[in-house]
């Protein structure tokens, strides 16, 4: 008894039904080229994740409903071939263009977050994912109705059939759906899913796998989505694993893929037996993260390419060199808008790197932009010395001078600033924060150190061998904002800085267990005052790319107005 099955690793849209039919078809053909006779395809393949409150939408319900009626006729004519989509289903009576689930101010779940098995022109199993996950970005709650039953299906060429126990992404963290699919008979669990990205979770879902695995006796077959979704990246790294828990096969990462298991039956049990990629470093993961993110949103959302400032600091250099892999050089333009204070240094490392990555590059001072503004508020703060008032000028002018060129020539906007900023405040609003997409929004500054200090040594999309200059990496971080001025006049070293915001950011960490930990008082509750106090920066920053598991987006809602101090 032998079934080769294809995980069909693809990368998908949200509401583009129409294309995400066209890829599931394709992939099937593929798959049963080669031999297979089962498909998985990721977690609500259909309408792709996360879709958001389009669930509350009857008409898109309904549309989902008719794509997959589509799909199971187009794949009519492959024999003995089962095919499993993820697709919203709509619960009882409140399926209709007339339901009442909704109200003016509130929502009743009235939907199944479920899984079709499709064979030979018919739907002949249907599943409901049961466990769903209601934190970190996860919101499942708000649209979905957990499910009760268990789905286990059979899967192959006549007479050589395996039964397979069909699951959704966090049912596949809890023992119960898998071992009730084990006692309901099944031979093999194959789990579906998307589930976003941060560093490490791959191999986090790997250990999870292997636990379940041993836990009930079977093989695993985990199929996961790859993509870019406004600021969720699923990275694919699809995998299978053998009854014991050991790694049998694992999908490239950060690509579309078509994998191929197969699993044959033995007196020891079930054998599975696929490729497997070799691991991968935390960098490697984290910089394909970002290309990938930056690529889908720009191309997702038909932008024709991308603008950003370059400063000749190590962040703009970061998030240059990211667009880069991501676009192409023909689709990124820098421009460098220096002030009366920024050295000449920046100028030379700007344009060596512009130059080194083949970009369109231009140089256009706001010292006239700057004089202006000043005589213009001249009267109004008549005795009144400069302050960061005059600083943030300069950012501002910026961000009006890259919006104004976004607007006429329809590019986006990437700002260039990082979690360290994002978290104490230290960027400006409608200035460095003005811009579209914030590519290192969710990097930390000595991450973004290590990620220039990995991309010099690597060329992954072969656009050029160390981008960066040296001088770049290695000069004090500066704003330029006043003469020599550099970040450590006014904050702790970066790596006490990162630490802290890590702890109370990422670890909910207190105040006491951070000083507990090491950590002068001073620092935290300067850190944490200031990460209080620019929340409602926060809130007017544009979406970013998550790479961690706690980001300042879907998964950090704390309110403005508040007092507590821990």
């Amino acid at each position: 008894m032998t079934l080769k099955l294809c995980i069909a690793q693809l990368n998908l849209c949200v509401g583009d039904l129409d294309g995400n039919v066209e890829k599931i078809v394709a992939a099937a053909h593929a798959a049963y080229a080669a031999g297979a006779r089962l498909l998985l395809t990721p977690e609500l393949s259909i309408c792709a994740y996360a879709a958001e409150d389009l669930f509350l939408r009857p008409s898109f319900i309904l549309a989902c409903d008719a794509a997959v009626q589509t799909l199971t006729q187009r794949l009519a004519g492959l024999k003995d071939m089962s095919v499993v989509v993820g697709h919203p289903v709509a619960v009882g009576a409140q399926h209709s263009q007339n339901s009442h689930a909704r109200s003016r101010s509130w929502a009743v779940p009235g939907l199944l977050n479920a899984a079709s098995v499709l064979c030979e022109g018919a739907v002949v199993a249907t599943y409901a994912k049961r466990e769903l996950p209601n934190y970190q970005v996860f919101d499942e709650r708000r649209y979905f109705t957990p499910g009760q039953e268990v789905c286990v299906f059979e899967a192959g060429d006549s007479g050589q059939r395996v039964r397979v126990g069909l699951l959704i992404c966090e049912d596949a963290w809890f023992d119960t759906p898998a071992k009730q699919a084990q006692r309901a008979g099944a031979q093999l669990l194959a789990v579906i899913n998307a589930s976003p990205f941060h560093v490490g979770k791959g191999y986090e879902r790997e250990e999870a796998m292997a636990v379940r695995a041993r836990a009930v006796g079977l093989p695993v077959a985990y199929a996961h989505l790859v993509g870019g979704q406004d600021e969720l990246v699923f990275e694919g790294h699809s995998f299978a694993t053998h009854s014991d828990g050991s790694l049998a096969g694992r999908a490239p990462s950060f690509q579309e893929s078509l994998f191929f298991v197969e699993v044959n039956a033995s007196p020891a049990g079930m054998q599975v037996r696929a490729s497997i990629q070799p691991v991968r470093s935390p960098e490697a993961d984290l910089w394909d993260a970002l290309v990938l993110g930056v690529r889908d949103y720009v191309d997702k959302n038909k932008f024709p390419g991308v603008l950003l400032g370059l400063s000749g600091g190590i962040d703009s250099a970061v998030v240059l060199a990211i667009a880069v892999d991501a676009l192409g050089p023909e689709r990124v333009h820098a421009l460098m808008m220096p002030s009366p204070y920024t050295a000449e240094i920046s100028w030379l490392d700007a344009r060596e790197m512009a130059q080194r990555l083949g970009v369109r590059y231009e140089e256009m001072s706001i010292l006239p932009q700057f004089e202006a503004f000043k005589t213009s508020l001249a009267q109004a703060f008549r005795g009144r010395a400069q302050d960061t008032t005059e600083e943030n000028l300069q950012a501002r002018i910026r961000g009006m001078l890259l919006m104004a060129l976004s607007n006429k020539f329809g590019s986006l906007v990437l700002t260039t600033g990082n979690k360290s900023e994002l978290a104490t405040g230290y960027c400006t609003l409608y200035g460095d924060m003005a811009g579209g997409f914030a590519v290192i929004k969710d990097v930390v500054k000595t991450r973004v150190f290590q990620l220039a200090r990995w991309r010099n040594l690597h060329d992954p999309y072969g656009t050029g061998s160390q981008p960066i200059p040296e001088r770049v990496i290695s000069r004090a971080p500066s704003a330029e904002l006043r003469p020599g001025q550099v970040d450590q006049d006014s904050l702790p070293p970066y790596e006490v800085l990162d630490a802290i915001v890590q702890g109370y950011v990422e670890g909910d960490e207190s105040v006491e267990a951070l000083v507990q930990q090491g950590f002068a008082r001073s620092d935290v509750e300067k850190i944490t005052r200031l990460l209080r106090m620019n929340e409602y920066k926060r809130r007017q920053a544009p979406v970013g790319i998550r790479v961690t598991h706690r980001s300042f987006g879907k998964d950090w809602r704390y309110p403005i107005t508040q007092r507590y101090r821990g």
